[in-house]
């Protein structure tokens, strides 16, 4: 990202970013993290060395009157990876912030709604994909990320790499869920995704260089959701 800093916050901005990555932080952690020093540094005028308990707790403050819960929690976490590792100083938590813990009950989808689901899906790739989700109880980042390195049909499980919290995990393989992969990449064949990238085609699938767009798949889903007229909310079933 381009960005004007004065220098000696740029210098710091960057060695911030460096670590990141050093760190092996998912993708999205790091653009959370980098953005909270950004809106951090802009409030405090780039002078981030000194802050005292006060003015930090004035930002978060000001913080949560714009923002929700979760932008709190991010540049919270942003700010302390960037004093311990940036700073080198001791973090000293802000006990005063604490979100408030609620508890989420998704909603379930019955066999004959995926079902339905998965016939009004007219796009092959999306239809297997959805299946397959549902089938295997993946997350979204999970499926896309899916090999066929990662398919072991002997032992008829899922090797699911860099999952929640970085972490590997094995998942039940459903003969039926099986069947239907062998089937679509038989369709495309390529030579390392199971869901590879719709831009050529899937003529021309097998010559994509990465996996089916995050974007793309979220709006057919939430489309067949709308065609079907759906009551419940299944879309953040699909977004981590």
């Amino acid at each position: 990202m381009k960005t004007s800093f004065p220098a000696h916050f740029n210098h710091q901005y960057e060695l911030h970013c460096k670590h990141l990555k050093l760190k092996g932080l998912q993708p999205k952690t790091i653009d959370a993290y980098s953005r909270a020093i950004r809106r951090i540094g802009d409030y405090f005028n780039y002078q981030l060395e000194h802050l005292t308990q006060d003015q930090l707790l004035d930002y978060f403050h000001d913080l949560l009157e714009r923002l929700s819960w979760s932008a709190v929690k991010l540049d919270l976490y942003g700010l302390k990876f960037f004093y311990t590792h940036v700073l080198q100083k001791t973090w000293t938590d802000l006990q005063l912030i604490k979100p408030p813990k609620t508890a989420r009950i998704p909603d379930i989808v019955t066999v004959e709604e995926a079902q339905h689901l998965f016939m009004a899906t007219t796009r092959l790739s999306y239809r297997v994909f959805f299946f397959t989700l549902y089938s295997m109880g993946l997350r979204l980042s999970e499926g896309l990320a899916l090999e066929i390195g990662d398919i072991d049909a002997d032992r008829m499980r899922v090797h699911i790499r860099d999952s929640k919290g970085n972490k590997d995990r094995l998942v039940p393989l459903p003969e039926l869920t099986l069947q239907t992969l062998r089937q679509f990449w038989a369709v495309h064949r390529h030579p390392k995704f199971l869901f590879p990238s719709r831009k050529r085609g899937l003529k021309n699938a097998h010559l994509a260089t990465t996996p089916m767009d995050r974007g793309g798949v979220q709006v057919a889903m939430k489309a067949v959701v709308n065609d079907l007229c759906f009551k419940k909310n299944l879309m953040p079933q699909f977004k981590a």
